[in-house]
C-alpha cells in the first residue's frame, strides 16, 4: 500500500493509538509497539527478511522492530538514567530544597510570584515536576503567608515553573528522549541551550497570567486565616525531615558541573582542539560522561549529608522510575523506524511542498493531540518524536538548530494542555487547595498560554534559522 491510502491508515493508527491509552487504558508502551507493528505489515514490510544469494535486500518486520528498539537503548539510555539519578538524589538529601530557599533570598520576599515561578524552574531542571511541586508546596504556602500574597497566583506561578523546564530543559527524561529520537541526542548543550531560550516567554506569559488570575479565583488556602507563626514552624519542620542539608555549593553542583563540562565540550569541537587536550574535553563533553560526572558529584553531595548508604536503595528506585520512560522511548523509537521502512516517507518527499509549508507546526500539533488526548507529557514527547523523525527532511528540518527546533516544538505541544487525564493537574490542584473547576480556569488556561506561546517564539525563532 502506498500513496494516500497509506497517509490515511497512519492517521486511523494514530487515533487507535490515542484511544488504546486514552479511553481502554492500554499501556502506552503496548500501544505503540501493536501500532507499529499493524501498521508495518500493512505498509508493505515483509514478514520474514528477503535475502538474494545470501545478502538480505529488504528487512523482515522482527528486524525493523529490533533495529528501532536496540537503537534507543544504544544512544541515549544511560544519559536518562544518570539525569535521573541525579535529580532523585536532589530530592533526597534536600538539596531540591537548598536551591529553591537560595532562589528565593536571592529575588526577595518583593517579588513573591516570580520567585515562586523562578525556583518551580530550576528546580524541575533535573527533578520531576510533580515530584517538585509536593517539595516546593511548603516554601510556596509559607512565602504566600509572608508577603500577603494571592495562593493561586502562587501555585499557577509555581506549577508554571515547573512544567515549563519538565518539557523543555534536559536532563529530565522527555526532552533528552526526543531529541535522541530526532537525532540530535549528542547535542544536549545545543537543546538545553535552546530549551531555556524558549522558556522565557513561556514563563512571561504564565508570570502575568498567575497575577490576572490570582485576583479573580480564590482557593481554600485564601478563605483560611493562617498564623504566619504556624507556617514558619511547618516550613521548619520539612527543612528538619532532611536533616542535615547539603551546602549550597554541593546542591547546585551536580547539576552546574555536567553543564559546564557539555559547553567546554562544545566549544574544543568548535575551535577544533586536538591532541591530547582536544581527546580530554572531546571525552568529558559526551553527555553520558557529562552526567556521570554529575553523578559523582550527587554522591558527594549524599555522602556529605551521611546518607551515602542511601544511594543503593536511591539508584533502585531511579531505575524503577525510569524503567516505563526508557520502553516507552525504545517504543517511539520502533515506530519511527518502522514509518521510515514503509512509503510514508517516499510519497512525503515527493510532496515536499506541501508538507514543508506546514514546518514547525506538524510536530506541535501532533504532540499537542497526544498530550491532550492520553494526558502524559513524556508519552507525547516521546511516540511524537517517532512519528517526526522520519519527517524532518520533507519539513525542512535537517541541520542540529533546525532539528532541535523541532523537539522545542514538539515539547511546546506536550504542555498543551493539562486537564483531568493528566496526574499532575490533580497535584496542582489538590495541593493548592483549589476544585476542579478551578483547575480548569488556572492550570489548564495557563498550560494551553505557554504551549500556544512557545510555539509562535519557536516559529519566529525557525524564520531566521529555517
Amino acid at each position: 500500500m502506498t500513496g494516500i491510502p497509506l497517509i490515511l491508515v497512519l492517521v486511523a493508527e494514530i487515533i487507535i493509538m490515542i484511544a488504546m491509552i486514552s479511553i481502554w487504558k492500554v499501556h502506552p508502551f503496548i500501544s505503540i509497539m501493536l501500532v507499529a507493528l499493524t501498521f508495518g505489515l500493512i505498509g508493505g514490510i515483509p514478514l520474514v527478511d528477503r535475502k538474494v544469494d545470501g545478502e538480505v535486500v529488504e528487512q523482515g518486520i522482527a528486524t525493523v522492530i529490533g533495529q528501532g528498539f536496540s537503537g534507543t537503548f544504544t544512544s541515549i539510555g544511560i544519559v536518562i538514567i544518570l539525569g535521573a539519578l541525579i535529580g532523585l538524589v536532589l530530592e533526597k538529601t534536600g538539596a531540591a530544597f537548598q536551591i529553591a530557599d537560595a532562589i528565593v533570598r536571592v529575588i526577595g520576599k518583593k517579588r513573591p510570584v516570580l520567585a515562586t515561578q523562578l525556583m518551580g524552574w530550576v528546580v524541575s531542571i533535573p527533578v520531576f515536576c510533580d515530584s517538585g511541586f509536593v517539595i516546593l508546596n511548603p516554601i510556596r504556602r509559607a512565602l504566600a503567608r509572608r508577603t500577603a500574597t494571592s495562593s493561586v497566583a502562587m501555585t499557577v506561578a509555581l506549577s508554571a515553573g515547573l512544567y515549563t523546564a519538565h518539557v523543555f530543559i534536559p536532563p529530565t527524561p522527555g526532552p533528552i528522549a526526543a531529541a535522541n529520537n530526532l537525532g540530535v541526542g549528542n547535542n544536549l548543550l545545543l537543546v538545553m541551550g535552546i530549551g531555556l531560550l524558549v522558556s522565557i516567554p513561556a514563563l512571561i506569559v504564565s508570570y502575568f497570567f498567575a497575577l490576572y488570575i490570582g485576583k479573580h479565583i480564590r482557593s481554600t488556602e485564601d478563605e483560611i486565616i493562617e498564623d504566619e507563626a504556624i507556617l514558619e514552624v511547618a516550613y521548619e519542620e520539612l527543612r528538619t525531615t532532611y536533616g542535615k542539608l547539603p551546602s549550597i555549593g554541593a546542591s547546585f553542583a551536580p547539576i552546574v558541573v555536567p553543564i559546564l563540562l557539555l559547553a567546554l565540550g562544545s566549544i574544543g569541537s568548535v575551535l577544533k582542539w586536538d591532541g591530547f587536550l582536544g581527546d580530554i574535553v572531546g571525552f568529558f563533553g559526551t553527555p553520558v560522561i557529562a552526567l556521570a560526572v554529575g553523578v559523582i558529584f550527587a554522591a558527594i553531595t549524599i555522602a556529605t549529608v551521611g546518607k551515602g548508604n542511601q544511594m543503593y536503595v536511591i539508584t533502585d528506585e531511579t531505575l524503577r522510575t525510569v524503567g516505563p520512560i526508557l520502553f516507552i522511548t525504545a517504543a517511539g523509537g520502533v515506530l519511527g523506524k518502522v514509518i521510515s521502512s514503509t512509503d510514508v516517507v517516499v510519497y512525503i518527499e515527493d510532496n515536499a511542498t506541501s508538507f514543508a509549508s506546514v514546518g514547525l507546526f506538524f510536530p506541535f500539533l501532533i504532540s499537542a493531540i497526544l498530550k491532550t488526548a492520553q494526558g502524559s507529557s513524556t508519552v507525547a514527547l516521546v511516540t511524537t518524536a517517532g512519528i517526526v523523525a522520519p519527517l524532518l527532511p520533507t519539513l525542512g528540518l535537517e541541520t542540529p538548530l533546525q532539528i532541535t527546533l523541532a523537539v522545542m516544538a514538539i515539547a511546546a505541544g506536550a504542555m498543551t494542555v493539562s486537564h483531568a487525564n493528566d496526574s499532575y493537574f490533580w497535584v496542582v490542584i489538590q495541593f493548592g487547595g483549589m476544585t476542579p473547576q478551578q483547575g480548569y480556569r488556572t492550570q489548564t488556561m495557563v498550560t494551553g498560554l505557554m504551549g500556544v506561546t512557545s510555539i509562535i517564539f519557536i516559529w519566529i525563532l525557525g524564520l531566521f534559522i529555517i
